[in-house]
């Protein structure tokens, strides 16, 4: 990356040399100028296309020239909706500001609160947080934001989905109105602009790549097979092919326990993780994964969001997801920085429906591969899917002199402190 193009100090392109990228992403090339440049920013943008480093270069780049933050203040806060994804910023964070003395951290709900109020004592330049776990550092005297300089809501269409709308605008009531803002989605959609409305100011938009796109470098196929012998089949095919790593996701928390279960009693190593696990099960389920000390990790889809895993060469879809967009969301995990992957769907006859969907919005029918022994009684139909592609919905235009609404006068009841789930 050269320091002319992109404005960035070279203690923060040292960092990025060591870790081996010498080239913007799409992402970075038009977020990072403006992000400089003091504006708000709404971008598009999926995991896997260098949205991260998109908006912590910028973001360290300016704290950089900045005062030293105060006790228990924060002068950047970066709010996920998962522990997953928490960590994987804050990661980010620490090894792209490695030479610069700014101070992060990073706070979520599932461990222990104390430790993270003593490491909030001294003040951290950035905070990235989980929304619940917030409001209890604040509810604690732990946290304030008298010096908050910047917002980043990171994935914020599924923060939505996951229900912390009232935590959010509870957060936003907090915060100094003068600050920038960025704003992370997969999507523009109705709600994320209703909530756009509320945060970013006279905002730059910035969108990338369609979001229905799936990498040529992911091999896609799927296997139609009784709902019943799905676990079978699945057993058989990781088995047979002698896979070392594989990915699996379930539509349902009970369902991921279910197969974690029968896999373990058939003498392949699996873990499952999912909302009800602990961050410490959770956390040590990705260790074992990534070790390669068990074979299997069963996900759903919200506990997977943000997983950072190198080079993981086959994903299974054990179920087909409600939304189509999370079939592009899961494949999106193998496949990555030029490798090939594997993507593999087990499909019953009673989820055509979901079958059609995902074949409409990726625009192309997936291969049939019909396993021996495991031929279906109740065939599943074919679709004719790229006859009627689906039109997606035109945009509404942003309305760029719209008022801010952060100091809502909404009251919301707190939550129960014990019922956290972020």
């Amino acid at each position: 990356m050269s320091a002319p193009f992109l404005g960035l100090s070279a203690l923060i392109l040292e960092a990025i040399a060591e870790k081996g990228y010498d080239t913007p992403s799409p992402i970075q090339s038009q977020a990072i100028p403006p992000i400089l440049a003091g504006r708000d920013v709404m971008a598009a943008a999926q995991t896997g296309t260098g949205k991260t480093a998109a908006f912590v270069l910028p973001m360290l780049e300016n704290l950089s020239k900045g005062a030293a933050v105060k006790p228990n203040q924060a002068r950047a806060l970066v709010l996920t909706p998962t522990r997953e994804l928490a960590a994987q910023v804050a990661e980010s964070v620490a090894t792209y500001g490695k030479n610069l003395p700014l101070r992060s951290t990073v706070v979520y709900g599932g461990v222990k609160i104390n430790p993270q109020m003593m490491r909030l004592r001294k003040g951290a330049d950035i905070l990235v947080a989980t929304p619940g776990r917030l409001l209890d550092l604040y509810n604690q005297n732990a946290v304030r934001f008298a010096s908050l300089e910047i917002l980043v809501l990171d994935e914020a269409d599924r923060m939505l989905d996951m229900g912390f709308i009232h935590d959010i605008r509870k957060i936003i009531s907090l915060l100094p109105k003068q600050r920038q803002n960025l704003m992370f989605s997969a999507t523009f959609s109705k709600k994320i602009r209703a909530l756009a409305s509320t945060i970013v100011n006279n905002p730059i938009e910035i969108s990338v790549s369609p979001q229905v796109t799936t990498a040529e470098t992911v091999e896609q196929w799927i296997c139609p097979v009784d709902k019943s012998r799905k676990p079978a089949l699945l057993m058989q095919i990781i088995s047979e092919n002698h896979w070392s790593q594989v990915l699996v996701f379930t539509r349902t928390k009970h369902g991921a326990n279910r197969l974690t279960r029968y896999l373990d009693e058939h003498g392949i190593q699996a873990l499952a993780i999912h909302g009800n696990k602990s961050q410490g099960a959770r956390t040590k389920a990705l260790a074992h994964f990534k070790s390669g000390s068990i074979r299997v990790l069963v996900a759903t889809d919200i506990a997977a969001r943000g997983l950072d895993i190198n080079h993981l060469p086959h994903v299974v879809n054990f179920d087909l997801p409600t939304v189509p967009e999370d079939y592009v969301h899961r494949i999106g995990r193998t496949g990555r920085a030029g490798k090939t992957g594997q993507a593999i769907s087990l499909v019953s006859a009673d989820e055509a429906k979901q079958l059609f969907d995902i074949e409409r919005l990726i625009k192309q029918p997936l291969t049939r591969k019909l396993i021996d022994d495991f031929k279906p009684a109740q065939n599943v139909p074919e679709s004719g899917a790229t006859a009627a592609p689906v039109k997606p919905k035109k945009p509404k235009a942003w309305n760029h002199n719209k008022p801010r609404t952060e100091n809502n006068t909404h009251r919301f009841k707190p939550r129960n402190k014990s019922t956290r789930k972020d």
